[in-house]
């Protein structure tokens, strides 16, 4: 069997090199080095690092400060632009308000057009572009006649104002005038145009009373024409007056045989209780010649208050040629009490409200329940129940 001739495990562990091998590996190495760059630099070509060159800012950078400086630009073209217009608009004599005839006003009834000129008449001259439409908005709804108004501009030297006046639904009286009142307790001036109207004459309100009270009445005023209205009968043409002094009594004055009734209809049911007397004036003619007041105020009861201050006095017979002054002089009238009307019903009657002008409600303190007795009282003066139509038709132009 043969032997090999290599160095045995243990032999190869225990081998230690020394200083001479080491010198001789490191001339190996170097030798081995020089021959792979011998070998080497025939055939490959030298490698040489060519420098970049870079800028100061990263490309990210440069780009958004190029936008940047993009949009700058623009600003400033439409900056310088804009402030070309401005002092162009600003000084043109092409936006200066020359005339009132560069001055449109539409809506005009009872407006008259020197009303509105007092108000834009200052702006005549002006540039267009500097005239305050908000406060000359506000300065035209002053006017009494003008519920609301809008002033707008057009280039290049125009203006244009719309009125939207006030719609009257009564007359007013204001102590010894008669004016227009629409229904929110504006009063209105009697227009120049002497357009003829046709309303009821509305008392018991007054100019010193504040604008929302006299607002609040003439909503039970328009409660009141709606309601009786609404059958279709056309009542409130037989209204001559209405006094709203009281919200709970309201009061109307109609035309009956020549003279005035003052008709008590509270504050609700319009309708019904004036229907009530349309049904039933005929039946108390019958017991009554005139009639001065009717409280229709309470359910299922009626107070009738006859006119007694016009009765004709009756001469009383001479006793004798002495008596011929007392013969002369005539008879009292009588003040008999008014009789109360009722309805026949099984209700207990009603007690009475509070005591109202017109007619006195009273009930008898000795038995409950008792019955309800009209007193006449005097006649209601010539400013609250009357209407005053000589006075409207010398105010609108009638002869």
């Amino acid at each position: 069997m043969a032997r090999r001739s290599g160095p045995t495990i243990e032999a190869q562990d225990s081998y230690r090199p020394t200083s001479d091998d080491f010198r001789r590996g490191d001339h190996e190495d170097v030798r081995l080095i020089d021959l792979d760059a011998e070998q080497e630099s025939p055939f490959l070509r030298g490698q040489k690092r060519v420098p970049a060159r870079r800028g100061p800012l990263p490309k990210k950078t440069a780009v958004r400060l190029k936008w940047i400086a993009l949009a700058g630009l623009i600003v400033l073209l439409v900056g310088a632009t804009g402030f070309a217009l401005y002092d162009y608009g600003e000084h043109s004599w092409r936006f200066r308000i020359n005339s009132s005839d560069n001055i449109a006003i539409t809506g005009l009834h009872n407006v008259t057009r020197l009303q509105v000129m007092d108000a834009l008449g200052g702006d005549i001259g002006r540039n267009i572009f500097f005239v305050p439409l908000a406060l000359r908005k506000q300065q035209l709804e002053q006017i009494p006649w003008v519920e609301s108004a809008s002033v707008m501009r057009f280039v290049p030297n125009q203006l244009k104002v719309e009125i939207h006046e006030r719609s009257p639904v009564a007359f007013v009286r204001n102590g010894a005038r008669i004016l227009l009142i629409d229904a929110n307790g504006v009063f209105l001036e009697l227009p120049a145009s002497r357009r003829k109207y046709s309303f009821p004459v509305i008392v018991g309100l007054s100019a010193a009373e504040p604008l929302s009270m006299r607002a609040a009445r003439m909503r039970v005023f328009g409660q009141l024409l709606r309601e009786i209205d609404s059958s279709g009968a056309h009542y409130s043409q037989d209204i001559d007056d209405v006094d709203l002094s009281d919200s709970d009594d309201v009061k109307i004055t109609v035309a009956d045989s020549g003279r005035q009734v003052a008709i008590h209809l509270g504050s609700s049911n319009f309708l019904e209780r004036y229907r009530t007397y349309v049904a039933h004036i005929r039946e108390w003619h019958q017991q009554f010649e005139k009639i001065e007041s009717v409280d229709l105020r309470y359910d299922h009861q009626i107070i009738v208050n006859p006119d007694v201050s016009h009765v004709v006095p009756v001469p009383v017979p001479a006793a004798s040629v002495g008596d011929s002054a007392a013969a002369n002089k005539p008879v009292a009238p009588s003040k008999a009490k008014p009789p109360v009307l009722k309805h026949a019903t099984k209700r207990a009657a009603v007690k009475p409200a509070p005591v109202y002008s017109g007619a006195v409600a009273e009930q008898s303190e000795n038995k409950p329940g008792g019955k309800l007795a009209g007193h006449p009282t005097p006649p209601p003066s010539a400013g609250a129940s009357r209407k005053p139509s000589a006075a409207i038709m010398k105010d609108q132009g009638k002869p």
